[in-house]
């Protein structure tokens, strides 16, 4: 019983940090129906951002609690300014052309990030520190559930409380989901358009630079080839959830989270990866728009 619950948590684990990053992926979708590949990398560039502050904040004799939040705080306001720029050199200039331009401009931009990231840090491993600190109600069960773990857990569920609520009660978040509606008649409406969709990558951006201090924390290293890793299985969470849908990302993330922690625990770890995307097959066959998604009528 005590292997199947470590399981469970692992895959809570694993779903949370899939959601969270997912979280990005499903806000720009949401409003300008775009796929943001490069969404896996503003993650990477939140945790080298990370690593760097804390290394200079640790020279300095800052506490590990100072340590996490100004960590933290300098890899989202440096990754949401990336995530600014890429929108509007990027995706801006193409909003009005063919769907497969702005996909192909995504691609184009990742690897240009991916390959940004390896000429600027090196293509080896490095350590990342352990920026959250143990709590002390926790020792008793550290050894199937640790505070960084419970950390990432309870950050992905406030985000998507918060970001639930900005969207439904807010006059930004009317704003996006008149944008998301139609775009056209948002603007005749008085709505600014192109800033609600930097509004939104911006958002997006510092999701996935929270998601990538933790995430890295938790797992103690880094290199430039992170966010492409992480950014294919949150995508693929995304769309199991239902892509467009906040509490479809985090759904999506968790039963990804759980598929990949049993098939490695009671199969075999080689396997975790053909799981998770028979799961994602399965689901697009029955169900093309995801669990939590809603299909769109097609005009003829």
């Amino acid at each position: 019983m005590e292997y199947f619950i470590q399981l469970f948590l692992g895959g809570l684990t694993r779903g949370s940090i899939y959601a969270l990053i997912a979280l990005g992926y499903t806000m720009v979708y949401g409003i300008i129906e775009l796929i943001n590949f490069a969404h896996g990398e503003i993650y990477t560039i939140g945790a080298f951002t990370a690593l760097i502050t804390a290394s200079v904040l640790t020279l300095y004799g800052f506490n590990e609690i100072s340590i996490l939040i100004l960590a933290s705080l300098v890899a989202v306001i440096y990754s949401s300014a990336y995530g600014f720029t890429i929108e509007k050199i990027a995706y801006k200039p193409l909003r009005h052309a063919p769907r497969l331009s702005p996909l192909i401009s995504a691609i184009g931009m990742s690897v240009f990030l991916q390959n940004y990231v390896l000429l600027a840090q090196t293509s080896d491993f490095l350590p990342f520190p352990g920026l959250v600190p143990e709590f002390q109600f926790m020792k008793k069960y550290e050894h199937i559930f640790s505070s960084t773990e419970l950390m990432i857990f309870l950050t992905t569920s406030v985000v998507m409380i918060i970001l639930t609520l900005v969207i439904k009660f807010t006059k930004i978040g009317k704003a996006m989901r008149a944008t998301a509606q139609d775009r056209k008649m948002a603007m005749l409406v008085g709505v600014d358009v192109n800033r609600i969709v930097s509004i939104t990558f911006i958002i997006g951006s510092a999701l996935a630079a929270i998601g990538g201090v933790l995430i890295a924390s938790h797992i103690g290293q880094i290199n430039f080839y992170i966010g492409f890793i992480a950014g294919i299985k949150a995508f693929t969470a995304a769309v199991l959830g239902g892509i467009g849908s906040i509490p479809g990302a985090v759904l999506g993330g968790f039963i990804l989270g759980w598929t990949e922690s049993f098939a490695t625990g009671y199969v075999s770890s080689d396997y975790e990866d053909v799981f998770a995307f028979a799961l994602l097959v399965l689901i697009l066959i029955f169900r093309p728009a995801g669990i939590l998604g809603k299909s769109k009528a097609q005009k003829v």
